[in-house]
């Protein structure tokens, strides 16, 4: 039951190319923007399309299959975790952060599906 504490899953399409890249002892790390689509309808009736950007993280092996199998306008669907962390910057200021932590993702296409969970 722990797992399900600080779980979410979203669908939607990236928003940019994947950022690869190693840190420390070469650990691959990747970054990519999401954008999930809400519509409603307003109080005069019109389809509202409504868009929410999340920040996704992978680490290892996953990062790696993301940047190699994933690109900019996919669809796809991802579970993860929740992480919010702050830094300051050179000036000083303090930035807070979302960010989602990929588990598993899965992209969805018209003729085939691929997915891919943590190791």
């Amino acid at each position: 039951m722990n797992a399900l504490k600080n779980q979410v899953t979203l669908i939607g399409n990236l928003g940019v190319d994947i950022e690869l890249k190693s840190v420390k002892n070469d650990r691959k790390l990747a970054r990519v923007a999401m954008a999930t689509n809400q519509y409603y309808k307003n109080r005069e009736g019109e389809l509202v399309q409504e868009t929410q950007w999340h920040n996704l993280v992978a680490w290892g092996k996953l990062a790696e299959n993301m940047e190699q199998c994933l690109g900019k306008g996919d669809h796809i669907m991802v579970q993860g975790k929740l992480v919010y962390r702050n830094y300051e910057d050179s000036s000083g200021q303090k930035h807070y952060v979302t960010e989602v932590v990929v588990n598993e993702f899965l992209k969805i296409s018209k003729t085939e599906s691929t997915s891919v969970a943590a190791a």
